[in-house]
């Protein structure tokens, strides 16, 4: 990967693929599967160094964190739980023998089964698992510790799992202040810190102006507060802590940290969803992938798909489809499958449950396929080399 080059990280249930493009994001070199075909639910990359991290794993395999130091030419993996193949390898010499098995215990034995996000800021590494916690590595991955705080809130006792279990799915830092970190869990929402992790406040109050009415539906707000099946969250560029989720009830916005939260849905074909994506410099540039519902399929309204853009911060929404299939789609984009780079114009991209990569080079107003026919898309990152 050379100077200036884009490459689309490509986290599947059947391994890493990675997707390198040139200057122009523009003739696209898939090259994979890597992590030995594990489910990797996140692959990140460190744009100075050319780091990659990938987290996944499994029932079989365990949970673990892959590590390419060249750009995704060489991979190891740094296992932290066991998995049924470690039992299976215990009473089976020739079976240990076969996968290269060893006696040495695992850092965390069988506390958690996967890897589900990752993310990188101010020199540390953190790791969400499946059920949720929060780990951290100040080697780049190759010691970790987990963050007992969050794990001993006092809310913990109430957290309840979402569809796809308690997860620790989405990890945003603060690009200046290392203190400060959100996270989201399915089903218990967001919590902030401010102080490196020491203390967790659980935020996801409603606006002081926002009435809740009666919802049938288990995720919806109530009780004063957002739904806390949160699916995904982002902070805006620029110096207030501008943050936007898509819940599974709801796009929502906050000024101010998570503190409380205004209902930005309306305009949108449904309140479900999964991705959320802002603007690299316009904090109020949002974009989002609607789905026509938890229990409908969860496919695009009306089987066209279609990425909604907001230019204010929510208030409006636009339909953009050109170059998207508009016949007979049914197609899932999950939580942690939709991201963009940095250039002018910004670039989005996101990937299918189908085994899809679109890319827009435009903010969304054309699409393009630049991969297909890959395993189920878990998720998408950007690394772009400075």
């Amino acid at each position: 990967m050379e100077a200036g080059d884009t490459t689309i990280l490509i986290g599947t249930t059947k391994g890493a693929f990675l997707a390198s493009g040139e200057r122009e994001r523009s003739g696209w070199d898939i090259d994979g599967p890597f992590c030995d075909g594990w489910p990797i639910n996140h692959v990140i990359g460190d744009a100075e160094t050319g780091t990659l991290w990938a987290g996944g794993g499994g029932d079989w395999t365990g949970a673990g964190v892959w590590r390419s130091g060249d750009g995704g030419k060489t991979w190891e993996v740094k296992r932290l739980t066991k998995g049924t193949m470690d039992d299976w390898a215990a009473n089976d010499a020739d079976f240990a023998k076969m996968i290269g098995w060893t006696e040495e215990p695992l850092p965390f034995g069988d506390k958690f089964s996967q890897i589900w996000s990752l993310a990188y800021a101010h020199g540390k590494l953190y790791a969400g698992t499946k059920p949720a916690s929060l780990l951290v590595s100040e080697d780049q991955g190759e010691t970790w510790k987990p963050v007992q705080s969050l794990t001993d809130h006092e809310s913990a006792e109430g957290w309840n799992p979402g569809a796809a279990g308690l997860v620790l799915h989405t990890i945003v830092s603060d690009p200046v202040n290392p203190q400060k970190l959100w996270v989201g869990i399915s089903a218990a929402g967001v919590f902030a810190t401010e102080d490196g992790g020491k203390t967790w406040e659980r935020r996801n109050r409603l606006s002081n102006d926002e009435t809740c009415g009666h919802h049938d539906h288990p995720a919806a707000p109530r009780d004063g507060e957002t739904g806390h099946c949160i699916h995904n969250m982002m902070r805006a560029p620029g110096d207030g802590d501008l943050l936007y989720q898509q819940n599974h009830h709801g796009v929502w916005r906050s000024g101010n940290g998570g503190r409380s939260w205004d209902d930005i849905t309306a305009g949108l074909p449904s309140t479900f969803g999964f991705p959320i994506r802002v603007h690299p410099r316009d904090p109020n540039t949002i974009w989002t992938l609607p789905l026509n519902g938890d229990s409908s399929g969860r496919f695009p309204p009306d089987a066209a798909a279609a990425v909604w853009r907001s230019r204010d911060g929510g208030q409006t929404w636009q339909d953009l489809r050109n170059g998207l299939p508009q016949k007979g789609c049914f197609f899932t984009v999950l939580r942690q499958a939709m991201t963009g780079d940095t250039r002018d114009p910004a670039g989005l991209y996101f990937g299918t449950n189908s085994g899809s990569v679109f890319a827009s080079l435009d903010e969304g107003e054309n699409w393009q396929e630049v991969a297909r026919h890959l395993p189920t898309i878990l998720a998408v990152e950007i690394v772009e080399r400075v």
